[in-house]
């Protein structure tokens, strides 16, 4: 089992930024895949973000240029920068990890339980 658990998410005004972290604990052997996903209300959940195990990244059109992922293998910990946040990037944000727990293991994704990220005046 891995645990994952996100934090920084907060209010911040347009134009501010918030930097998102999520730490993987548990039983990790490998992890692989890393992403941010965000849920509006009344929307469907979409990727923000991801990246790899060798760091090649991906980021949604919306964010591109304002958005940093990165991770820290040593703390099995993935960061999402947010720069130039407008009122449309107020969601809750996910954290995504696929990791297994012992070599003879295939990959699992895991999901964080979310933070309110609230962009407004």
């Amino acid at each position: 089992q891995v645990q994952l658990v996100e934090s920084g998410g907060g209010l911040v005004q347009p134009g501010g930024s918030l930097r998102l972290s999520c730490a993987a604990s548990g039983s990790i052997f490998s992890l692989n895949n890393m992403a941010w996903y965000r849920q509006a209300p009344g929307k469907q959940r979409e990727m923000v973000a991801s990246i790899s195990s060798v760091g090649r990244t991906n980021y949604a059109d919306s964010v591109k240029g304002r958005f940093t992922i990165s991770r820290d293998n040593a703390k099995s910990t993935v960061y999402l920068q947010m720069n130039s946040l407008k009122p449309e990037d107020t969601a809750v944000y996910y954290c995504y990890v696929a990791a297994s727990s012992d070599r003879y293991s295939s990959y699992v994704g895991y999901w964080g339980k979310g933070t309110l990220v609230t962009v407004s005046s």
